[in-house]
């Protein structure tokens, strides 16, 4: 029996030559990576460091400014110039000065970060230990160092030790307070998993507590290093030694008693370079710890 009306082939059929090559053809995407660029200037590296380059740069005028307009004479405010001057002229004493206090306050971070990392340890073992010694640490952070400086620099007979032990001491208790909060800031569910499993106590922190920590205990050296110069310098305003073993406080000392004051800005200026290089570092250090897994070094706001 034939159908009425013609059945459509559900095979579709190819349009001729002449059509396909009259249709349009596609142009090619561009890459994406060439359509992802960030231009340099709103690059957020970049940007940490022109920034507060420029900053610098209009405070920096600013003071050259305000000291030039105004004809402060030297012993008073010394201009820019004038301390950059000095720190090239007087760079032979400034820059064994400089290398005392680095060395100094180097090994008192060392030692405090030792220390410290140790403590913490000893703290998270149990919640008795830490309560029954914790306050102690705390006695160390509230005691001033002015005061306990000279009692250390009897007791140690060496110079260089005792003046490290002095900023150690002042650096130890951000070590000891982020790490032991590190070390108890672990997931609930992640101790019961471990509990559940059987680990043993030195399985729990190496594979749980520590990598709970490492952010707490790099921001603990941030903190840390700046104070270990801190206390470097403190201790050698203290210890007064002077010679070949003098740091930069020692310069600062015997700049005002011969008021030679830009040669003062000078040393402070090293002091404050050193500041900012240890934090940098730390940074640093915290970005290459971090920054494959942690959110607080991939996040791009």
């Amino acid at each position: 029996m034939s159908t009425p009306f013609p059945i459509a082939s559900a095979t579709p059929v190819a349009p001729p030559r002449s059509a396909r090559s009259a249709q349009p053809t596609r142009a090619p995407a561009p890459h994406r990576a060439a359509a992802r660029r960030i231009p340099l200037m709103a690059q957020p590296r970049v940007q940490r460091v022109v920034y507060p380059l420029l900053v610098g740069l209009v405070l920096i005028a600013l003071w050259q400014g305000l000291v030039t307009g105004l004809e402060l004479p030297p012993y008073l405010v010394p201009s820019p110039l004038l301390m950059m001057k000095t720190l090239f002229t007087d760079w032979a004493a400034l820059g064994a000065s400089l290398w005392v206090t680095v060395k100094i306050t180097v090994l008192a971070f060392g030692v405090a970060t030792v220390a410290g990392v140790l403590i913490s340890f000893l703290f998270v073992q149990s919640k008795r230990i830490e309560t029954a010694l914790f306050p102690y640490a705390v006695l160390l952070q509230v005691t001033p160092i002015v005061a306990v400086a000279p009692l250390i620099i009897i007791w140690v007979k060496d110079p260089m030790a005792s003046m490290v032990v002095c900023a150690a001491l002042v650096a130890l208790f951000p070590i000891i307070s982020n790490t032991t909060l590190g070390l108890r800031s672990v997931e609930p569910d992640l101790q019961s998993y471990f509990k559940l499993n059987r680990a043993t106590r030195l399985q729990t922190l190496v594979r749980l507590r520590i990598p709970s920590a490492l952010p707490y205990f790099f921001g603990g050296l941030r903190i840390s290093s700046g104070l270990a110069l801190i206390g470097a310098v403190v201790a050698e305003f203290v210890a007064g030694t002077g010679g070949t073993g003098a740091g930069l406080a020692y310069q600062i000392l015997q700049a005002g008693f011969q008021l030679n004051i830009p040669r003062m800005f000078a040393a402070l200026l090293l002091i404050s370079l050193t500041g900012v290089a240890l934090f940098v570092l730390m940074a640093w250090l915290t970005r290459l710890a971090l920054g494959s897994w942690h959110a607080s070094e991939n996040s791009q706001d």
